[in-house]
Formats: C-alpha cells, structure tokens, sequence
C-alpha cells in the first residue's frame, strides 16, 4: 500500500514492452507460454504475484494465506514475487511476464482505473461478473462502490484493502496545548492554521513529495465541489473551468502557504514523524498513518487524533488493493478458488487486521479493530464512496501525469488562472473531456 506510488513505475514499463513489440496480449483462445518455473506448472497449484513481501502487508497476506490453507489444504500457494529485488524490480518482472504472454494466474492490481486501463484494455483479465454473482459480493460491498470497479460493465477485480484518504490528523497535545478545537469546516481549519501559526508552531500543515500535495489538492476538490460534482470531475460531468474548480483551486493554494518548505525533500513517513515529534499540527494523508504513529508509540486520541477533512463528512473517499484473474490462466480453477478466499469474510478479516487496512466487506465484524478502523469501516457501510486521484482510482496513468505536471507548474511559481487552465488542458488531452 505504502508504495502505491510507484504504481506509475509499474505502467510506463508496461506501455514500453508493449511499444517495443515484445509480445501482443494473449487472447482468451491462444496457449500461454510456459516460462514459469516447473514447480508452479503443477495442476493443484495456483502461482500468484504480489509484492507484499514485507512489512505489514506480509504479515497480512501470511494471515489471508492462513485461511487459504484452512479452507483449501490441497492447494499449494506460490508467490513469483519473490526475486529478492525491490517492489518496483518485482514489479517490471510482472509487466515483463503479461507482455511476454506468460502471466501468473493471478497478481495484485491497486483498484481502479489506472489498473483497468493497463491491464483491462490490453486483454490481460479474465472478466469476474461470474463470482461477484455466485459470492454475492454486491450485496455487501458499498453501492456507490460497485461502478468504480467496473469498466464496460464487468468487473476485473476483488477489492482486498482499503484506505481512506480524506482524512485530516492531528497531534492532539499541540493543539490542546494552544486552545484549538478540531475544526470542522474549512473556515475553521483556516483560522486554527493562523492561531498555530501566530503561537510560532513551526509547521501548522505538513505535507511531503509531490504526491503528497496532489493529495491534498484532490481532498480540497472533493471538500469545495462536493462529491457529486467531485465525480463528475472524472467522467465529463464537470468542467475543470467551472467556479466551483475555481473556488477550490483558490482554497487549496491557502492551505499551501501553511505548509512547511522542505515538503519536496520529505516522504510521507518523514512527515509523518513531524506530526508525532509536535513539530506539525495537521497532515491530510491516507490513513496507513494510524499504523505509523502507533508504531512510534503514539496513543489513538491521546497523543494524536483524526476526522475527515472539513466539508467531506459522510463521504469516504477510497484507495484499495485487490487481486486479479488472468486472461487464459493455466491454472484457472485454483485462481478462482484464490479468489474466493480473498474476498471471504474470513479472508478479509484476517488480512486486514493483521496489515492495517479494513476489509471492502461491510460484514466483517468490527469488533477486532481499534478505535479508528471501526469508525471507518462504519463510515464506509454508511456514506458516499468516491475515488482517489492520486492512487488511480478515478484517472488512468496518462492523465495523471498529465495532472502531475499542471501541479509542478503551479509548485514552481504558476498563478491560480494558469493552473485551472493546465487542469482544464490536461482532461482534454488525457480525460474524457
């Protein structure tokens, strides 16, 4: 999850193997190459490819492993992620694999439309309509939730682990310590950023690389637009030259000015680490930053605190990790059968407690889960589901680089007007505008 951001990595190697004329995509009738290793082409094995190797999500995909084995024991589990090289070299193993017609039967895709476009329109996934209907995954997945994961009217893949990101945390004690309530509209926000400001805390709002700041900018679009328009923003329905786009694009460049000048030199975590030290007040960030803070011995809501950002309550705006079928899989059956297990209330439950994220499901018992995911996983039964920018949710690659750029220009010296003109460019060149 926490290296989400190099999914744009993962694509340009993609758009190169497949520019280079290494191979077209395999079609559902043609044989697939036998490259893999003899050990994974066995008829009761199903080899899938995923970089949770390490850290939480191992611990995670270890434990929904577990229930595989409870539920399957006959079946041998095989990840080709393995090749002792970092996420993104695993990744380039994987597109270079799809590319030369050899896919493994099933692998880790972020959910949405940058993975739908890469992988989906290159006939590389099996469509599933078959086993969201035999599991009845429509029923007890969010409404709002089900077009997001379509693209032609199928689904491709089973959400496994979600995050939230419109969420604003807080260090607690600094803002006790200056008399701030938690703010609950965006004029709030603003005036509790000039009393930090004022008092002499170094950091009011920090923010990191330039990811980091298109997240911000997102969560502002969807504060100021509201999630109705937010939507339409991805699919047409609203211009990027509308006032509300104005207003926001105005909103967010006064956040800006609170935040601290070293951002471009700082990872998320490197943030993150100056909101536990008290250096930092707020941080908008995904909510892998629970598991963060307490990793660092932070307490929930005593040390450090969260709500949605102002002007998005009852909205949930999403990121997530699932898992795909391929296209002519060798071992279909057993990656179907993986399938099953991932999105499993049993399955759902056990990743995502052991990996600190929560389950897509909304009938996985909360009970298990600390202070903040309970409240999330209610959050996300109840309210509206949006999608994220920045994790590709909402927008394929190519339009966010495109966004990427309009927002480097702006970070560079660009005024407010030129900066809804390069957004409004770049959906005409990359989006459905």
């Amino acid at each position: 999850m926490m290296s989400r951001r190099h999914f744009q990595y993962l694509l340009r190697v993609l758009m190169v193997i497949l520019l280079a004329g290494c191979a077209e995509a395999p079609k559902p009738s043609e044989p697939l190459k036998a490259t893999a290793t003899a050990a994974v082409r066995q008829a009761s094995v199903v080899e899938v490819f995923s970089w949770w190797t390490q850290g939480g999500e191992s611990v995670g995909l270890d434990a929904l492993l577990e229930v595989l084995a409870q539920r399957h024991p006959e079946l041998k589990f095989i990840n080709t992620a393995h090749t002792g090289g970092s996420d993104a070299e695993a990744r380039a193993a994987l597109m270079k694999r799809l590319g030369e017609g050899a896919p493994p039967d099933s692998w880790q895709a972020p959910v949405g439309q940058a993975s739908l476009a890469a992988y989906g329109s290159a006939g590389f996934l099996e469509p599933l309509n078959f086993i969201f209907e035999q599991q009845g995954w429509e029923n007890v997945l969010p409404s709002s939730l089900l077009p997001l994961l379509q693209k032609d009217g199928n689904y491709y893949e089973v959400p496994l682990a979600v995050h939230r990101g419109n969420v604003l945390w807080y260090n607690t004690k600094l803002l006790a310590a200056n008399q701030i309530a938690v703010p609950q509209t965006f004029d709030e926000l603003i005036a509790s950023l000039d009393a930090l400001k004022a008092a002499g805390v170094e950091t009011p709002l920090v923010l990191g690389e330039q990811w980091t700041v298109m997240h911000l900018l997102e969560t502002v679009l969807l504060s100021t637009l509201g999630p109705d328009a937010y939507q339409g923003l991805w699919v047409g329905d609203t211009s990027w030259e509308d006032p509300g786009v104005t207003q926001a694009l105005a909103n967010f460049g006064k956040l800006m000015t609170y935040t601290n000048p070293d951002r471009e030199s700082m990872t998320w975590e490197e943030a993150g680490t100056r909101l536990a030290e008290g250096k930092a007040a707020f941080y908008v960030m995904n909510d892998w930053v629970e598991p963060f803070l307490k990793a660092k011995g932070l307490k929930p809501q005593e040390d450090f605190g969260w709500t949605p950002f102002p002007g998005t309550k009852g909205v949930f705006q999403f990121l997530a990790d699932g898992f795909v079928l391929a296209t002519g899989a060798e071992h279909r059956a057993e990656g179907v059968t993986w399938l099953e297990a991932v999105g499993s209330q049993e399955g759902q439950l056990a990743f995502n407690l052991a990996g600190g994220a929560m389950p897509a499901r909304t009938d996985v018992d909360r009970q298990s889960f600390d202070a903040y995911w309970q409240q999330a996983m209610a959050d996300w039964a109840t309210g509206r589901v949006v999608g994220s920018l920045t994790h590709g949710v909402v927008a394929r690659e190519e339009w966010i680089a495109e966004i990427d750029a309009a927002i480097s220009q702006y970070l560079a010296g660009g005024d407010p007007a030129s900066f809804q003109q390069g957004l409004a460019a770049a959906c005409e060149e990359a989006g459905p505008c």
